[in-house]
């Protein structure tokens, strides 16, 4: 029997009752009331509240604590078995579709995307998805900057997705984006097209391959939560969004649900009832009002990669691997200038005397971004001791699209769908810890975890 998990990045199980109940998401509704319902909790807190931290705990059931992956691309140094890799054991196949912070074992049977921030994990077959990442890596980790993609990209992408089942409904939807796009503010949506072009991709290996577990995740309504909680919800915010704002971001939320619904749609005819589908959200959010006094949380971008480094004295041999918001790697030949530019980098200073940059090594590789999370004066400068210079702060860096407005919660949504699984609700909470033993049962394959599958005879309090 066949599984396929949903993997939509943050979704709120509060907001899901809500637009449910609303009549917003009738097959987010189909799913809940024939599946098994629960809510987890992620048992950390800021900041090891964060979707690559707990991703990894629900491939493999171990806490932070236990698996150690803090960065978004840690999860390919660690040797713990994910959920796939047990399925491969037992001689079975998987297609894992952007998984976050994952990576795949020696003998892994099957096909693995990763996740569109990875710099390090190869996708398998080799080669087989390039055209794609390509083009959807950039687009993802620079998404507040132009991509550097050239018309050659476009179309080795379009020959690959014509021949990875790009439907009728993408195109059509793709079209209808350019074009509103001449005539309305509405580029947040593109996000939205992406989603449905691999959801093209991962139905059309599901139906052709037909893999014994597959993964799916997309992380658009994540992003809308981030921010645009503030468009969907005003009256919650001391600062309220501007008239234009309001009416250009105020629907975002809601639409992010809703694409996210029509997915939840096909997925439960492509399975019928002859396999598992599951929802799991690792964790969700909230809005976010602790810094409404401050003006809002503000997340800020260098502009040039290049000039900031040069500018802040680093020599040059480096590396640069964009991630997400501010963040990005750098890679050195050494760990002793991997250890310099740390130096420099975390030496710059604002004219208040703040430091504007974290620089973080590990390694040969220094994982980095802008620390400025309040407005600076249009005045504030950058002093380099190295470069003996000094920059104003806005010409080194820019502001992402809207102030920070939703913030991560622990909870998170587990619903399981499939043959012989009765439909309930789960009364309290159960560790997130709990999800991979029960992915694990529902897959037919055994692993070491620290709690009982959900769907056996234990208890969570018993197992504790």
């Amino acid at each position: 029997m066949s599984t396929i998990v949903l993997e939509f990045n943050e979704l709120a199980p509060e907001l899901l009752d809500r637009f449910i109940a609303a009549g917003e998401l009738p097959h987010f509704q189909r799913l809940r009331d024939s599946a098994f319902v629960s809510i987890t909790d992620a048992e950390e807190d800021a900041p090891y509240l964060e979707p690559w931290i707990q991703w990894v705990t629900v491939h493999t059931g171990l806490a932070f604590a236990e698996h150690g992956c803090f960065q978004l691309n840690d999860g390919g140094a660690l040797a713990a078995p994910r959920i796939w890799d047990l399925v491969s054991r037992s001689g079975r196949s998987s297609w894992i579709c952007g998984s976050m912070n994952a990576a795949v074992q020696p003998g892994f049977l099957g096909f693995f995307l990763p996740d569109p921030w990875a710099t390090d994990a190869q996708a398998l077959p080799c080669g087989h998805f390039e055209p794609y990442i390509r083009l959807v890596r950039s687009y993802v980790q620079e998404h507040s900057a132009k991509p550097d993609v050239s018309p050659a990209d476009f179309a080795r992408f379009g020959r690959f997705m014509l021949s990875h089942g790009l439907s009728r409904e993408s195109v059509l939807a793709a079209v209808r984006q350019l074009a509103q796009e001449r005539s309305s503010d509405v580029k947040w949506r593109r996000a939205m097209i992406l989603d449905r072009l691999q959801w093209d991709l991962f139905r059309t290996l599901v139906k052709s391959k037909r893999p014994h577990f597959s993964t799916f995740f997309i992380n658009s309504t994540a992003h809308f939560q981030h921010f645009h909680w503030r468009e969907f919800e005003p009256e919650l915010f001391k600062l309220r969004p501007s008239p234009e704002d309001q009416r250009i971001y105020g629907g975002a939320v809601l639409e992010g649900y809703r694409s996210m619904d029509r997915i939840v749609g096909q997925a439960l005819d492509l399975v019928s009832n002859h396999g598992n589908v599951v929802l799991v959200t690792a964790l969700s959010q909230q809005p976010m009002l602790t810094h409404e006094d401050e003006g809002g949380r503000q997340i800020f971008r260098h502009r040039d990669i290049g000039a900031l480094l040069a500018f802040a004295g680093v020599a040059e041999g480096w590396t640069y691997a964009p991630i997400m918001s501010q963040q990005f790697l750098l890679h050195f030949d050494s760990e002793q200038a991997a250890t310099a530019a740390a130096e420099r980098i975390e030496g710059l200073r604002l004219t208040d005397g703040r430091q504007p940059m974290w620089a973080r090594r590990q390694g040969f590789t220094l994982d980095a971004g802008c620390m400025i999370e309040t407005s600076p004066a249009e005045d504030m400068v950058v002093t380099s001791s190295v470069s003996n210079e000094a920059r104003r702060f806005y010409d080194l860096f820019y502001p992402l699209e809207a102030l920070r407005s939703g913030k991560h919660h622990r909870d998170g949504a587990f619903w399981i769908k499939g043959p012989g699984i009765a439909a309930r609700r789960l009364p309290g909470k159960v560790p997130l810890r709990a999800v991979a033993p029960t992915l694990a049962d529902l897959a037919g394959v055994e692993g070491h975890f620290a709690f009982p599958s959900l769907l056996s005879h234990l208890s969570i309090e018993e197992a504790a």
